[in-house]
């Protein structure tokens, strides 16, 4: 009769099994981590998978201080450990002793690391970044002879500006000898008196750009005198030398773009200067002349000639007034005159002699006005119209007399 075994018991055969396979109690493991959970107990809970399949991992509190990097989805890693079965729910998995980063997932653990370093020591600091200048007329460039990314930015500087001078020093752009080369050539760079330096290549992967991510071309660039611009791969590739460049471009093309004005738009800048400074001029011209007549007329008007001028024109207008006053007060005067003429003539004793009255004088030439002022016998003088008469006082008669003869 065949024998039946229970659950458990075929978990503790296969667990068994597992125990005594030497080779899976120490095994190195190779995958993509998913599924990653961090408990609150301190274990990790993770999957390991690849094109094929998937295997369940855990990593123990206690082994813990085998890692060195917070795991995360998509990680690359290799895991050290051993494969045993989990008992109650008949599974097997991986338990991690330690895991590392594998390939491009190590060499970014490295990148963080560094970048993280020289942040701390305040070469990404925008203090340090110097201005690129806008108008240059040497351009060093260092990056491979051969490739895309010498002839992008060859033809791009040379279309916005021919008259630019393009120094290139071929370095070694991937590689163990990258780093010294790129070095070398900042350095050459320096020498030459360049105004600008492109440090650059075309794209690829970490480990192609990984050349870009040392220490020493940190540091090469970062003490660099001239302005650098870092051109590394493509829009989405980020290194170490984009940071600590004085300016980033996504690609060489667009470095070639920064660095080089456009002699095109610099001649258009200047044809609309020198229209608005003639403009201005012309301006300042009609102000200047406006301001200057202004200014004369001012000087006319405030002149000792002027003054002069206007005093002799006083003058000559009080005089004219004078003159018309003096006239209107002649006139008036002998008006007044021929009035007083006729009143005169009216009291005048010549004028009373023409209307047939005579006026009597005494000897003496006084005029006698009452037969008092005679005697009998005395010699008057009677004046007339036409002259006058000697006659002697005969009689004297009084008025009332007079009336009644």
């Amino acid at each position: 009769m065949q024998n039946v075994y229970t659950v458990a018991q075929v978990n503790s055969y296969i667990k068994n099994m597992f125990t005594q396979d030497y080779m899976l109690q120490s095994v190195l493991v190779k995958g993509e981590v998913s599924n990653c959970k961090y408990h609150s107990s301190g274990h990790i809970y993770f999957t390991l998978k690849d094109a094929k399949g998937t295997i369940a991992c855990v990593m123990f509190a206690s082994d813990r201080s085998g890692l060195s990097f917070k795991m995360a989805e998509g990680h690359q890693v290799v895991v050290s450990g051993s494969v045993n079965v989990y008992e109650r729910d008949g599974k097997y998995q991986l338990y991690a002793r330690a895991i590392q980063l594998d390939g491009a997932g190590a060499l970014y653990e490295r990148y963080e690391r560094l970048k993280s370093e020289l942040e701390e020591r305040g070469m990404f600091a925008a203090q340090y970044k110097q201005p690129i200048p806008k108008y240059i007329r040497r351009l060093g460039v260092v990056t491979a002879a051969t490739g895309a990314a010498v002839r992008d930015i060859i033809n791009i500087a040379g279309r916005r500006n021919p008259y630019v001078q393009i120094i290139l020093y071929p370095a070694i752009v991937q590689g163990e000898a990258a780093p010294a080369s790129i070095v070398n050539g900042i350095h050459a760079m320096e020498r030459q008196q360049v105004d600008t330096i492109i440090v650059g290549r075309g794209g690829g992967s970490i480990e192609d750009l990984w050349a870009f991510n040392e220490e020493i071309v940190a540091q090469a660039i970062f003490d660099c005198p001239v302005p650098v611009i870092s051109a590394v791969g493509h829009e989405t590739d980020t290194t170490i030398a984009d940071f600590v460049a004085d300016l980033r471009a996504p690609t060489p093309s667009a470095a070639a773009e920064l660095a080089v004005y456009d002699i095109d738009q610099l001649q258009d800048k200047l044809s609309e200067y020198a229209y608005t400074m003639q403009h201005l001029c012309r301006r300042i011209i009609r102000y200047y002349r406006q301001a200057t007549e202004q200014y004369s007329v001012r000087m006319r008007y405030l002149s000792p000639l002027n003054t002069i001028r206007n005093k002799r024109l006083q003058v000559l207008s009080l005089e004219e007034r004078l003159q018309n006053l003096m006239e209107k007060q002649l006139q008036d005067s002998r008006y007044r005159m021929a009035i007083y003429v006729e009143q005169m003539k009216g009291l005048s004793p010549l004028d009373k002699l023409n209307q047939g009255y005579a006026y009597v004088a005494d000897d003496y030439g006084k005029t006698l006005t009452s037969i008092g002022q005679v005697s009998i016998g005395d010699a008057v003088t009677v004046y007339v119209k036409d002259g006058r008469l000697r006659a002697e006082v005969i009689d004297r008669l009084h008025q009332e007399r007079l009336i009644e003869g």
